[in-house]
């Protein structure tokens, strides 16, 4: 036990997806195929004290995020201070408020001696994220890495996930933010089918080309494509390249230079080959 301690999350984009939900919210998620970004969340919590300022801030900025709030109160930490800070936008598709939760578990459980397993920290983090109604698999995915692919829904103990072993560039650029708790609050059933479609073509040929190429068609199919993404599919695509939208989220993102050869300044970092970590102590970028 320390006084504080801090995480690393990656980014993750979802290129598509289908929805199951359960009452079990460890068995509730999401199948499906996206990027872990290199672009993620530093998570740091400081165990309460007199004069620690308790609550979570967001590049300094106070923010309530329902996801870590659970997780705080399932592992007896509410009186600790959460400082999160990340170059990604909230609510555009990067599973933000995921790795926060994420983060914060492994940094709760660092910081006040939970003795908690990898796991069991993950497990909570989905089930918070899955009972917000923020996210479905982008938990699962983060504590993985690399290009993941979610072949069973659910928390570690039920689901199961495989990847692309590749590690291409990857651009971005965001242009708002799209209502993760509209979506997934309201009938699935056609995006669902469209994701089952994406999974079993991709696991055919699991290929960076294809997981773009599938991604691009599900946001149509799904009827989920936004104007201002579509004309920057539209944009890579004459230019003989690919991009697809990331879900959920205004966001578009290529592999190699395909935003920027169409004309666009994009954000660009790689794939996170590893999951979340907790930050060794000399590492630990943030001042007390």
């Amino acid at each position: 036990m320390t006084d504080e301690a801090a995480a690393f999350v990656p980014g993750h984009v979802t290129g598509f997806f289908s929805a199951h939900p359960d009452e079990d919210s460890s068995i509730a998620g999401s199948r499906g195929a996206g990027v872990a970004l290199s672009h993620g969340v530093d998570v740091r919590v400081v165990r309460g004290s007199d004069g620690n300022d308790v609550g979570v801030t967001l590049n300094g900025d106070p923010i309530d995020v329902a996801p870590v709030a659970a997780v705080l109160d399932d592992l007896d930490a509410s009186d600790a201070r959460v400082v999160a800070e990340t170059p990604l936008p909230l609510g555009a598709g990067f599973g933000v408020s995921g790795a926060m939760a994420l983060g914060t578990a492994y940094a709760v459980n660092a910081a006040y001696g939970r003795s908690r397993s990898e796991n069991e920290l993950v497990g909570l983090a989905h089930a918070a994220e899955v009972e917000a109604g923020t996210g479905l698999g982008d938990v699962v995915a983060q504590a993985r890495g690399g290009l993941p692919i979610r072949l069973e829904p659910g928390a570690p103990e039920h689901g199961r996930l495989d990847g692309i072993p590749a590690s291409p560039r990857v651009e971005y650029i965001s242009f708002g933010s799209v209502s993760t708790e509209d979506v997934l609050s309201g009938d699935t059933s056609t995006l669902t089918a469209a994701g089952e479609r994406a999974l079993a073509d991709l696991r055919a040929e699991p290929t960076t080309d294809r997981l773009v190429e599938l991604s691009r068609r599900f946001a149509r199919e799904a009827d989920l494509l936004t104007d201002r993404v579509a004309d920057a599919v539209a944009a890579v695509r004459a230019e003989g390249g690919d991009a697809a939208m990331a879900m959920l989220g205004d966001t578009a993102f290529a592999f190699g230079d395909g935003l920027s050869s169409a004309g666009y300044d994009p954000e660009v970092c790689a794939v996170h080959p590893t999951g979340a970590t907790l930050r060794p102590p000399r590492l630990d970028r943030f001042e007390r």
